[in-house]
């Protein structure tokens, strides 16, 4: 049994409650193009608008936000990579800031890599790529609050 994507589980959630993609864009403050590329899995929505959606939707947030961004499980749900269960929190960060391409590409700035090293304080980061995830979470936080 393959496993739904996002896009189909809104467009199934959508077509339940009889709604068009443009009265449900309405109703989430996007355009009716994003709601079609969100059912696609042609884009990922915004924490707020995981938020937003699962509102609208009558959906629960933890299984609609883990669709939109699997990459997540692992931080909520504690476990750690299979690749590297016990690696040493240090050693994660060193990888993480040793990537200079990595931190290039993603624009990693001065002052977001000294926060993120405030998080790497709380020893739970099992694996560099979860740095980006919460960066990419932060950075649509302070976005949306704008």
């Amino acid at each position: 049994m393959k496993k739904k994507t996002l896009g189909q589980v809104l467009k199934s959630q959508r077509e339940i409650l009889g709604l068009t993609q443009r009265e449900l864009a309405l109703k989430l403050d996007v355009k009716p193009s994003h709601v079609a590329y969100l059912e696609k899995d042609r884009r990922r929505p915004s924490l707020g608008l995981v938020s937003r959606i699962a509102n609208v939707l009558g959906l629960e947030k933890e299984p609609l936000f883990l669709l939109a961004h699997p990459e997540a499980s692992t931080l909520l749900t504690g476990r750690r990579e299979a690749a590297a269960p016990s690696r040493n929190p240090d050693q994660v960060w060193r990888d993480f800031t040793g990537n200079k391409a990595m931190l290039a590409l993603h624009n990693v700035k001065p002052r977001e890599l000294k926060v993120l090293s405030q998080v790497n304080l709380l020893g739970k980061i099992a694996a560099p790529r979860q740095f980006l995830f919460i960066l990419n979470a932060i950075r649509q936080a302070v976005d949306e609050e704008q």
